[in-house]
């Protein structure tokens, strides 16, 4: 059974920052955060592979910063500048060749 533990969300005004965190309970080749606000599907916000490699929304580029500890199995991601349209539920993934784990999501709420 896979577990997905996620941290970090919160409110916060127009401007801050929050950080988010997801510890898996097994090694994923990518992880990564998807957001799901009002009105709107789950979208991708950010991803990392177990190398590195990050792939960015555009609407998050240049304020969101993923990471990862692979030691750890855990990703995080840094929002800065955050805006009033970036609140919403924010769900961690990892994903394997074969399978996918979705997280159960944290509210993030900012403020206007």
């Amino acid at each position: 059974q896979v577990h997905l533990v996620e941290s970090g969300g919160g409110l916060v005004q127009a401007g801050g920052s929050l950080r988010l965190s997801c510890a898996a309970s097994g090694s994923f080749f990518s992880m990564g955060w998807y957001r799901q606000t009002p009105g709107k599907q789950r979208e991708l916000a950010a991803t990392i592979t177990s190398g590195g490699t990050t792939n960015y929304a555009d609407s998050v580029k240049g304020r969101f910063t993923i990471s990862r500890d692979n030691a750890k199995n855990t990703v995080y991601l840094q929002m800065n500048s955050l805006k009033p349209e970036d609140t919403g539920i924010y769900y961690c993934k990892a994903s394997s060749q074969i399978y996918v784990y979705w997280g159960q999501g944290t509210q993030v709420t900012v403020s206007s």
